[in-house]
This record gives structure tokens, sequence and C-alpha cells, in this order.
């Protein structure tokens, strides 16, 4: 049997390099990028410029795990830079149009736009911009106000003093596969803060720990998520012109009524398209596969003419916290806070969670300013942070769709007819507060399965591992595998019968192979092609996978056109 090694992600033999902060920042996306630099303004505006400010990124540069093209509501970067235009953030362009694309499975569509437009899918006034470049500009905005950020260092463990988190540990490089010491060992160094921020995104491996250690679920929904893959696409400039600053979203086919997701086209630039298609980790369908999902909708008539004579240049995949108000977990404790999608900040409905990011980092740093000040970083003296958030406009938002996704657990048509109860009774839908649930609780039998996998090609429907190609991911082959079978003896005794072993579908980039000419059963495990979407780690049936870190650097690297 093909089984991952089990081992001590951290060395305990040996001496660390320990480095005290005031403040710790973990991952380098919006929120907690727009967090330092708001912390910044604040200590310099109480006299408090002694006070040391650190941001941890596992990606090798900062935006390496952050793949283009997203459409962004101004509002978030506007109140942290009023001036953001003039300082050179990046857009790639104000939207001119937009609209709803329901396609059919006779490869025909209806085209809703103008009034016809779904009212959660307008885009007036929002912005098609490079996620990629975005963070690398805020990156830069971070640096040149003096705070450090040292990119290629994975935080692996938080350290605790009883309940309390004191910081965090850094990921020991320069370990074998089965463990042992190689002559590179640099052992990872320990990182004390005051206050420790996780904005690791969906499903950081460090929040997901924490938030199970201090039961910052308890009273909440169980968060649900999707998986969003997507590509950008070079296509003719006539063809490319003509889309430029357009938004499609898309129903319907292939997924049809039988889960929760669909595509999206945004017109990128005068030469590039981005694509892509998301769907929730809670469809019943044992070989569920969110890229197959995604090739049969490049397949249909409407996108195939759209990219038709193009080529892919990028590709990526990433999960979404879709579960809403009514599952973020408690925003803080002693000694630190979540941010971001780590904490849900995510408008399902809208499909947009830039801005909200944003807003989360900038309400998390007042509350940590007043902390620092006051040299108290309790829990109690951090509760303003949840303070800030229920009396901000984040809140009203998203209270605005709490019930949003879990209206869709009956089905789509049910739950466009609770959407739409939803827009006239601010949020509440025919339910007041509608229960969640685990996405890995809804798979069922293999017996049960109705999935129909497409005929890829070498052009527009590229399989896995040529499409992890384009991620740019990359991981030292030499190292513990990052992605743990606790309990390998399942995946052969118990999911090959009950479920088919889904991973090797439900992940979208070929990570999980069932090769059938081994000699004995098993699971091989491909961690070099892991794009840290986290997929596994929410979906398997059994949790039997856990994702944690690899080396610091290790992963996608994506860059922009």
């Amino acid at each position: 049997m093909n089984e991952n090694p089990q081992y001590t992600l951290n060395v305990r033999d040996v001496e660390r390099e320990e480095l005290e902060v005031d403040v710790l920042l973990v991952g380098a996306g919006p929120a907690n990028l727009a967090c330092a630099l708001r912390l910044q303004q604040l200590f310099a505006e109480r006299g408090l410029d002694d006070k040391v400010i650190l941001v941890l990124d596992k990606a090798e540069e900062v935006g390496h795990h952050t793949l283009s093209g997203a459409v962004m509501n101004p509002r978030g970067i506007a109140e942290l830079f009023p001036d953001w235009k003039e300082r050179g953030f990046p857009i790639e362009r104000e939207v001119t149009y937009d609209a709803m694309a329901f396609l059919r499975k006779n490869g025909k569509h209806n085209r809703f736009d103008g009034m016809l437009t779904p009212p959660q899918l307008r885009n007036h006034g929002n912005y098609i911009v490079s996620l990629n470049k975005v963070v690398r500009w805020m990156g830069e905005q971070v640096e040149a106000a003096g705070i450090e950020l040292y990119a290629g260092f994975a935080a692996a463990e938080v350290l605790y003093d009883g309940e309390r988190v004191v910081g965090v540990q850094t990921r020991d490089s320069g370990i074998a596969k089965d463990g042992s010491k190689k002559a590179t060992f640099e052992p990872g160094m320990n990182v004390k803060a005051g206050v420790t921020v996780f904005g690791e995104g969906t499903r950081g491996s460090l929040a997901k720990g924490l938030i199970r250690r201090l039961h910052l679920d308890e009273g909440r929904n169980p968060q649900t998520y999707g998986t969003g893959v997507k590509e950008i696409w070079e296509i003719p400039a006539e063809r490319a012109k003509q889309l430029y600053g357009s938004v499609f979203h898309c129903g319907g086919y292939p997924l049809g009524s039988d889960g929760y997701g669909g595509g999206w086209i945004y017109g990128i630039s005068e030469n590039h398209i981005n694509l892509g298609y998301v769907v929730g980790l809670d469809h019943a369908d044992a070989k569920l596969d969110p890229h197959a999902l995604f090739v049969k909708f490049k397949q249909h008539p409407f996108v195939a003419d759209l990219i038709a004579g193009g080529k892919v240049v990028r590709y990526g995949a990433k999960t979404l916290p879709e579960g809403g108000y009514f599952a973020m977990p408690r925003l803080q404790g002693d000694g630190f806070c979540l941010v971001g999608d780590t904490a849900g900040f995510l408008n399902t409905a809208t499909l947009k969670g830039i801005h909200l990011a944003i807003k989360s980092g900038l309400l998390a740093a007042e509350a940590i300013a007043d902390a620092v000040a006051a040299g108290d970083t309790s829990s109690a003296k951090l509760a303003r942070y949840t303070e800030l958030f229920e009396a901000s406009w984040a809140r009203e938002e998203l209270w605005g769709v709490r019930n949003w996704r879990q209206a869709f657990d009956g089905g789509m048509l049910a739950g466009m007819l609770d959407a739409a109860v939803q827009r006239v009774t601010g949020g509440r839908g025919l339910v007041k507060h509608r229960a969640g649930h685990a996405d890995h609780t809804t798979t069922r039998h293999v017996s049960e399965s109705r999935f129909e996998f497409p005929t890829y090609n070498d052009t527009t429907a590229m399989d896995k591992l040529t499409d992890v190609y384009w991620s740019g991911a990359i991981h030292e082959e030499d190292q513990p595998s990052h992605l743990i079978v606790k309990d390998p003896s399942i995946c052969v005794e118990r999911c090959t019968r009950e479920y088919g072993n889904p991973c090797q579908h439900f992940c979208p980039a070929a990570v999980y192979e069932w090769p059938s000419e081994a000699a004995e059963p098993g699971v091989l495990v491909n961690a070099s092609n892991c794009v840290h979407c986290k997929t596994c780690d929410i979906a398997d049936p059994y949790e039997n996978i856990e994702w944690v870190v690899p080396e610091g650097g290790g992963g996608p690297k994506y860059v922009d056109m």
C-alpha cells in the first residue's frame, strides 16, 4: 500500500531562533495587508512608533498564491486609501457591461442583461482587477510603510500559553521524505507576538485547529465551501477587446439543478479573459469533479465560441467560504483575531469578498491598536473587533444574505424561490435561521452517482495534469507530504466500497491517484501537484485527509500576464 509517511512536522530536539514582535499577521492576502497598513497608521497617530508589525506568507513571493481575475467592490480599498486611484492601485477596468447567461444542455443559452440582470449580479460601480496585482501592490505599500514582510515562511504550528495564543512556529525545512534531517536542515523559528492575526485564506491549517481547540464555532452553523476552478485565456484581440470590461455570470448547464454553483467570464484586458466555475462541496454525488464541470462549461458553445483560437496562460483553484453570517466563527480570543476568508468574510450571493476582507482587516486593526495601547490583548479587550463588525456596513451586507447559501440545500428551484423572498424580507427568507451542515457529511454512496465526465483534448478541454502545469506548482520533492492520509486502511477497506475514492475526483490538481497496475491497492499522493485549494481537507467523507503547510515557498506560482 502506498501511504503518506506519518511524521512530526516540527523537530523538537533543536534550538530555535525566537523573534518577538508586537503584532504578527499570518498570510499576505488583502485582509492582513490592509490590517497591517491600518495598524501602522494607528500606531503612528498614537505615538506608538516603536511597535513592531510582521507579516508572514508561505508563498515564495507575495502574490504567488493569488490567481488573477476578480470583480472588486471598491468600498474597502477606498476606506483604507481614499486616494486609492491616485496612488496607482491596479485596476484592469471599471465594469462596463454585466449579464447573466443561462446555459442549456442543448447548446443554446438565454441572456439576461440590463434590468433583467439578477440584482445580486449587477456590477455597476465595481472594477475588474487582477487580485495577483492587488496583493503585490498592497505588499509594496506595506514595505514602503516600514512594516516587515517575510515571504517564503510557512507558519506550521500555533504557539499557546494555556489557551492564549502567543505566536506561531514556522515550518522546518530540509527534512527528507522519511523524516530525517538533510544537510540543508533549518529549524523553523518561534515568532512570539502580543496579537496574532490569522488571515490564511479559506480553511487555514492553523485557524482550523484553533477554531476546534477553542470552540470558536460553538453555536454557529458549520462552514460550507465551494471549489472554484479558473483559467486565464489569451484570445484573439478583436474578440477580447469586445469583452474588455464585461462580466458574465452563468447558470444552468452543466450543473443543472442538482447542486449549487455556476460559471463566470470576465474581460480582464484587451488580450485576456478570465473564466471559471465554482461548485458547492456539499454536492451529494461521490464522483463530483469541479475540474470536469469546468471543462464541460468550456465546451458549451456560449463559452467555446469565446475561447476559440485562444490559449490558456494560467490555471488555478481555490475554495470559498460560502456559509455566510451564521457560519462565521468567533472573531477573536486571547491574543488573536481571525480575518478575511479565514473568518468567512464572503458575500456568496454576489461572489465577492475582496472589499469585505479589507474591511475585516481594518476593523481588526482598530481593536488591536486599542488593545496594544492599553497593554491588554485579552479576548475581552479584543472583543471590540466583534463590536465594530456588528456596527459596520460589512455586517449589514452579510446579514442581508445570511440565509442565502443554505436556502439552496433543497435544490436550485427552491433556492431561487427563497432568494426572491429574501429580497423583500431583508435577507430572512422563508426561514428565520436556516441550519447548515458540514460538506463531508452529504456524500452519497457511489452506486447513486450520476456524474458524467467530459471528453478531454489538448487545446480547450485540458485534463488536470495539463492544467497543473499552467499553475506553476512546484514543491521540494524530497520532503514529507503536506497532504496527510491519517488512516490509509480506511481508503481501501471502506472508501473504495462506499464512495469509490472520491479524492481522485474532487481534487482539481490530480493529487490523488488509484493506479490499477499497483502491486497493492492504495492511494498515490502526488503532493507536488497541489495548488493549495484545501478541497481534500474539506470534502473527504471520513475527514481522513489533512492539509498542512509544505516547506515555505512551495506551491503554485501565479504571476501576471
